[in-house]
């Protein structure tokens, strides 16, 4: 008898990440929710080709749609069906959290956003975070203080040999 071979197991879960997020705004509050998809998109996440680079939330008549989310179609996947990959993808929340939502990104200098896509169990998941844009002198202060940090930490480990 033998054993069937196991798939690698991905152990964050991780399909994207939105890291410019952090550069331009500050992240203040975030939000799970679930999103509609479609088969050859779950094939595509499966394999890890999405991207969620200007990808943000957008709301309209009580829903939340995710929007510029590119998940590239696989060849094998997609022969029969015509993609978009950039269509528009329906959130799953609650009414509560979409009212909290609108109420918030009413405000100026107010933006939703999505920071990252990922599997919980077989499932999956984007995280969207309210957020305030960021002014380029704080996103310099920003940088200096991760400089400085890098820099400090490199001459404390000088020190220490």
């Amino acid at each position: 008898m033998s054993k069937a071979k196991k798939k690698p197991n991905n152990t964050s879960g991780t399909i994207a990440l939105n890291k410019r997020a952090r550069h331009d705004f500050f992240i203040e509050q975030k939000f799970e929710a679930g999103i509609a998809l479609t088969g050859w998109e779950v094939k595509s996440l499966r394999a890890g080709k999405a991207q969620l680079v200007d990808s943000h939330v957008f709301l309209r008549n009580g829903e939340a749609w995710l929007l510029n989310c590119l998940i590239t179609p696989l060849m094998e996947a997609s022969t029969h069906v015509v993609c978009e990959p950039t269509r528009d993808r329906k959130l799953l929340l609650n009414q509560r959290e979409i009212d909290k939502l609108i109420q918030v990104t009413e405000q100026k200098g107010k933006a939703c956003i999505a920071t990252a896509l990922y599997w919980k169990g077989n499932l999956v998941k984007v995280e969207i975070a309210l957020a305030t844009g960021k002014r380029n002198v704080d996103k310099r202060d920003t940088e200096r203080d991760r400089d400085w940090a890098r820099n400090k930490e490199r001459v404390m480990k000088s020190k220490n040999l």
